[in-house]
């Protein structure tokens, strides 16, 4: 019984470190895979946004980096687009 044991103990410690090394893998790095996993799945949630619902309000950071505004604000006649991503 033991024995069995000690096989999970290896099989379920060797599992733990490939999940690891794979995760270090597409973050990028073992600090930004523990960044990750400290602080971007206890938030991941599914939306209950749909097509053609408004915007939740939130607060952004201008282009140039030192001003804020609210989505709200930009909101009139004109459609607002957000782009998340880098053009580098």
């Amino acid at each position: 019984m033991k024995r069995l044991l000690k096989w999970i103990g290896g099989v379920l410690a060797v599992l733990a470190l490939v999940a690891f090394g794979v995760l270090c893998y597409m973050a990028g790095s073992p600090k930004d895979a523990y960044g990750m996993v400290r602080y971007a799945l206890p938030h991941m949630h599914s939306g209950t946004l749909k097509v053609g619902s408004d915007a939740p309000d939130a607060r952004l950071v201008a282009l140039d980096g030192v001003n804020h505004f609210h989505i709200r604000e930009r909101i009139g006649a004109r459609p607002l687009v957000l782009v998340f991503g880098s053009f580098t």
